[in-house]
């Protein structure tokens, strides 16, 4: 019995010593791995435990201003209420920004009006929204080969396999759900570290108020002041000014490669008209660069501003705005005037319009279209029409007729020819508002022979006319000759005007010989208001053709909207050709134009203005087509500048399809009496120091 108690107790020492070791070599064993991820992979480890990652958030900064050409403010930055999103790094997933725009949508309405607010929400964002329940459903709906695709086409694989009779589970009538919705729609536009507009139209003080309380609660949004264009000068020059997207908008997806590769988002606001557009990248500014440090769990450890930014340059138009107020009243009230005198007569009347500009720069001092509104007996403004609008012009062309037969040889300098009516076979009768009897190049224009242009016309052609007889051994090539001639004066192309986009004129489609003599006294080919005002400006600068343009110079802006800062580019007068040809064949032309005043034409309508006037009349017939035939109407152009003897205002006008070609009593002699003595008449104000508009805005704004 004694041995094998003895047995018993030694065993269980030796199973204990065997634990114990086996205990030792596990705790050896963790030893040495701790030891080797302290010593050996330590530095690695602790830079994965450290790692973060940087991302830059860019920021849209205030548009540049626009003044006129004595700095007065006409477009202006509007400070306005705004509500944002910034999404975290890798953003918020769906339900996350759903759970959001709830507790925002108690706080704000996107729209008041329900209709309004029905039209943000579109198809795809109500299937979205049914998604967002049911998404293991909509996944089932696959077939094996979508399930195949990456994500981003199996989302829209999913999106076009809900019907209308899914998402319609919801109340769409309901406009707190429409409003959730809409607030959704706009987070779901934003991009990581990038404010992005969720509204800032029609904030109200409460909405603005009840945000900043709850920003806590509100992952992501803030409560900012943004901007918003407001013209100073109501809708003044607003058709040129031009327009900018909103941020539902933002840059067009024609083009959004263009804007993305410059560092635009998506829904920045960006020029989409006139200067706005055309001057994007002086206007835009430098947005503000904020770089967001992050760690492994998308945290925020560390900001910092790369770059403040900078607003967005301001512009000084060459315009005086004063004077374009002037003229739009002027030409407004005149039409209206002119079509309530003969309202059946003048049935077909619908607009007018005028250019001013300096003959010698190119800067464009006022540029107005009217329009009539037939139904409301109302007109408006539609500058656009300027640069938009051709129209056969009549006989303001003769001046450059004149020079294309001097240069070309087909006429002598003073060179005397018999007007009498021209006949040639199938085409109407040729003939001058009367028969003149022998006139010279000078008398053909003071006088507006058309003949007389006719017949430089069928010279070069090197055509033989006998009367009643077609034009014998007829050059079609000269149809080319004169409109080569009309386009270094910029009749026919385009003018190179600042804008995004301005029409070249029209080109007659019926070449036949009769024609060529048409289109030597304005009565074949169209041109736009803007191009006979370069027309005659190139008559009043000594042959010089200049570009005309709207922008004077680009400054940096400076915070001020009562000091202009430091120039950063100043728009020079760009010499687009000089008319390659005699000085005195130039000098004859004007001379012609001064004597249109003195003694031809326009005497009487011009007799009373004493501001030394050179200028051409034109009446050119307009057919339009009625319901009982063609009805014949008329285009009434005038052109000329001002003082003769040193031009410093050049101005077109044409008013289409007047019922008289009478011009005796003409709307744009009206008009052209009245432009003129208003620029003479703000000029002699300002150089005694005065103004008509007395307001505060109206102090010129000083330069740095």
């Amino acid at each position: 019995m004694g041995k094998k108690k003895k047995t018993n107790r030694s065993q269980i020492p030796f199973r204990l010593n065997i634990l114990f070791i086996f205990v030792f070599l596990l705790f050896s064993l963790l030893i040495l791995q701790l030891g080797v991820v302290q010593i050996l992979n330590g530095e690695e480890a602790q830079k994965e435990i450290d790692q973060t990652e940087s991302s830059r958030a860019y920021i849209s900064v205030p548009r540049g201003l626009m003044y006129d050409r004595f700095g007065k403010l006409i477009l202006d930055n509007e400070s306005t209420r705004s509500i944002t999103y910034t999404p975290p790094k890798n953003g918020h997933s769906a339900e996350e920004r759903l759970n959001i725009a709830k507790k925002l949508a108690t706080f704000i309405t996107m729209e008041e009006d329900q209709e309004a607010l029905a039209s943000m929400i579109r198809e795809r964002d109500k299937k979205e929204y049914w998604y967002l329940f049911h998404a293991k459903e909509a996944a089932k709906r696959l077939s094996d080969k979508e399930k195949e695709m990456d994500s981003g086409d199996q989302y829209q694989a999913m999106l076009d396999k809900i019907k209308q009779e899914d998402y319609n589970e919801f109340d769409w009538s309901d406009p707190n759900l429409l409003n959730v919705v809409a607030i959704k729609k706009e987070l779901d536009a934003a991009t990581e570290f990038t404010p992005h507009i969720v509204k800032n139209e029609g904030v109200t003080e409460k909405e603005y108020a009840m945000v900043s309380e709850h920003l806590y609660e509100l992952e992501g949004i803030d409560a900012t002041i943004d901007w918003n264009r407001v013209s100073k000068v109501e809708d003044t020059l607003s058709t040129f000014i031009g327009n900018i997207s909103t941020t539902d908008q933002g840059i067009p997806q024609d083009n959004e490669d263009y804007y993305l590769t410059r560092g635009y988002s998506r829904n920045d606001r960006v020029g989409t008209s006139g200067l706005e557009e055309e001057y994007e990248e002086n206007l835009r500014g430098q947005k503000k660069v904020v770089e967001f440090t992050t760690n492994n769990n998308n945290e925020i450890v560390g900001q910092k501003t790369i770059n403040d930014g900078q607003s967005g340059n301001d512009l000084v138009l060459t315009v005086d705005i004063e004077l374009q107020q002037a003229v739009d009243q002027i030409v407004q009230e005149e039409l209206e005037k002119y079509i309530e005198s003969n309202p059946y007569e003048n049935r077909f009347m619908e607009d007018a319009m005028v250019v001013m500009m300096d003959p010698q720069t190119g800067e464009v001092l006022a540029m107005s279209g009217a329009a009539y509104d037939k139904e409301k007996g109302e007109v408006y403004d539609e500058g656009y029409r300027t640069i938009y609008n051709t129209n056969v012009p009549g006989s303001v062309v003769k001046g450059a007729t004149v020079l294309a037969g001097l240069d070309s040889g087909v006429i002598s300098p003073g060179e005397h020819l018999y007007d009498s009516p021209i006949k040639i076979a199938g085409s109407r009768t040729i003939s001058s508002y009367k028969n003149m009897g022998s006139i010279s190049d000078i008398q053909a224009i003071e006088k507006s022979s058309n003949i007389y242009m006719s017949k430089i016309a069928i010279r070069l052609a090197g055509a033989d006319y006998q009367a009643g007889q077609p034009l014998r051994n007829f050059d079609f090539s000269a149809f080319q000759t004169l409109r080569n001639y009309y386009s270094q004066f910029g009749l026919g192309v385009e003018t190179g005007i600042d804008l995004p986009y301005e029409a070249p004129g029209l080109i007659g489609s019926s070449p036949n010989a009769a024609n060529l003599l048409f289109l030597a006294f304005g009565q074949y080919d169209t041109y736009t208001t803007l191009q006979l005002a370069q027309y005659v400006s190139t008559v009043a600068n000594d042959g010089y053709r200049v570009r005309p343009h709207l922008v004077k110079e680009i400054r940096q802006a400076n915070g001020s909207k009562e000091k202009l800062g430091p120039v950063v580019n100043t728009i020079e007068t760009d010499v687009l050709n000089k008319i390659e040809m005699k000085q005195d064949y130039i000098e004859r032309v004007q001379t012609g134009f001064r004597r249109v005043i003195t003694q031809g034409t326009a005497s009487s309508q011009w007799s009373s203005n004493s501001h030394q006037v050179a200028a051409k009349t034109g009446t050119a017939q307009n057919m339009v087509s009625t319901d009982n035939g063609l009805k014949e109407t008329y285009n009434l152009s005038l052109i000329g500048y001002a003082p003769y003897d040193n031009p410093e205002v050049a101005f077109a006008i044409i008013v289409p399809r007047t019922g008289t070609g009478n011009d005796q009593h003409g709307i744009h002699h009206n008009i052209g009496n009245k432009i003129i003595n208003k620029y003479f008449e703000l000029k002699e104000k300002r150089s005694e120091g005065q103004s008509d508009d007395n307001s505060d805005q109206s102090t010129n704004a000083q330069s740095e």
